[in-house]
């Protein structure tokens, strides 16, 4: 009669009787692979320790493996023992169809929008965490100001005023989750305020889009041209707000021009909107002076949204609003239970006070100024009639493909092994603008030792 056999956390049904433990113990196995109980690449014991748990010989066990290798139910190989087989083998009369030929996994990732991981300071930032720790006064465990701890908003006030040119008083500071969560409390307060619109570039992140899409607003796209965003007309569709990146436009590149800035800011005080401004990447410039926050220029129509995503990393959630004067009060009402940990606003203070900060962005600008030049270099010398454009700053280029050419680059991409997006994916799908086929091309993702060979699987996808 059957009996269930508990062995290396799996339940064997072995039937002992009528048909012989060989069989018993094959059909038992099969079993267990077929039903899902042994997945795929699980390892199975040897042969010894199975008989020693089952009080059958060993040479029954090893017979039975041999038989399911045969089948194709397991896969022995040497040094690596013996384990559950990636494929079940088909079923009797089944013929098996065409193999198809799928594109290689992705072994670089050249999505734009992420820093280099593995260049985290560890090191640096577990020290300042420990200062923070130690030098945390009890009351900073509780709930706390809902604009983030005082602590890094007064060193944010000083930072962001000495690079990046922003009006911040830490008291029209407010911390957030990321720059999506400071996007969020505005797309609400915006909202409540009566605003349903916020105009966006005609090339931007779908997912900005997106998330105000859900919050009520339209997203009508603002004006493009070969050289830059162009500000709206008089709209009352986009009177309200318009969310734009005027220090290194995302994805096309181009910073903001002098003019268009000043007209920008005309109209939002003819109109009393608003100019919520990303400066996602703004410490991250090569070729001159950085570009200044446009926040500058009348920080009560501007709303600045900073973020630590691309100079330090992603999952540390961490970001600011600067807020005019009359916006601070309400912003705090949205802001109950979405203000990111405490410890890590008292590390990021600290990280700044003491010039980590600084020195990890000065050695992360130096690194990826020699990656840009290196994408330079290569496709200057392999792929010479692409064009390589909106490298003056960031974490990325647009390599402008020959027309028609883009869906097939990105196929060619894929079978590299390459992880890229085409600029069509950030377009509008209401903007006024000639459609052009190109590469939004990160090189921000890859670890150095990873890079050359990134370079040339991107040189060889390219037509």
């Amino acid at each position: 009669m059957g009996k269930s056999w508990a062995t290396f956390g799996v339940d064997l049904h072995l039937d002992r009787s009528g048909t012989g433990l060989r069989r018993g113990l094959t059909d038992a196995l099969r079993e267990a692979v077929r039903s899902g109980r042994l997945a795929p690449g699980t390892r199975l014991p040897s042969s010894r320790s199975l008989a020693a748990d089952l009080d059958v010989a060993r040479n029954t066990v090893a017979e039975v493996y041999a038989d399911l290798v045969a089948e194709g139910w397991l896969a022995a190989r040497q040094g690596s023992g013996t384990r559950v087989a990636d494929r079940t083998p088909a079923a009797p009369g089944h013929r098996p169809a065409p193999h198809r030929r799928e594109p290689a996994r992705p072994a670089y990732d050249l999505v734009p929008g992420t820093p280099e991981l593995a260049s985290f300071p560890r090191a640096q930032w577990l020290r300042a965490a420990r200062r923070a720790l130690t030098a945390a006064p009890d009351q900073a465990l509780g709930y706390g100001d809902p604009r983030g701890r005082v602590e890094l908003r007064t060193a944010l006030a000083g930072y962001l005023s000495r690079a990046r040119g922003v009006h911040a008083d830490p008291d029209r500071i407010v911390v957030c989750a990321g720059f999506l969560g400071g996007l969020g409390v505005l797309a609400e307060l915006l909202h409540r305020a009566g605003v349903r619109s916020v105009a966006v570039e005609s090339y931007g992140l779908p997912h900005h889009r997106r998330l105000l899409t859900r919050a009520g607003h339209a997203t009508p796209p603002l004006p493009f041209d070969d050289r830059g965003t162009r500000p709206p007309d008089d709209d009352p569709a986009t009177s309200g707000a318009v969310l734009l990146t005027p220090s290194h436009q995302f994805p096309m590149g181009l910073p903001l021009l002098p003019e268009r800035r000043t007209a920008l800011i005309d109209r939002a005080r003819r109109t009393g909107g608003l100019i919520l401004e990303d400066d996602y990447d703004g410490e991250f410039r090569y070729d001159r002076q950085p570009v200044g926050a446009l926040q500058g220029l009348d920080p009560d129509r501007v709303v600045y949204l900073g973020t630590a995503s691309k100079s330090l990393a992603p999952a540390l959630r961490l970001g600011w609003l600067v807020l005019p004067p009359s916006l601070v009060e309400e912003a705090m009402d949205h802001m109950a239970g979405r203000t990111p940990g405490v410890l890590d606003q008292l590390t990021l203070a600290e990280f700044l006070g003491s010039g980590d900060y600084d020195r990890h962005v000065r050695a992360a600008r130096l690194r990826y100024r020699r990656r840009r030049d290196a994408l330079v270099a290569a496709l200057a010398e392999r792929a010479p009639e692409v064009r390589v454009t909106g490298i003056a700053a960031g974490l990325h280029a647009v390599l402008r493909l020959p027309p028609g050419t883009e869906q097939q680059t990105v196929r060619a991409a894929a079978w590299q092994g390459l992880a890229v997006h085409g600029l069509s994916m950030f377009r509008h799908p209401d903007a006024a603008v000639a459609p052009l086929d190109a590469l939004v091309v990160g090189y921000g993702t890859p670890p150095d030792h990873a890079w050359a060979g990134a370079l040339d699987a991107l040189c060889r996808s390219l037509p």
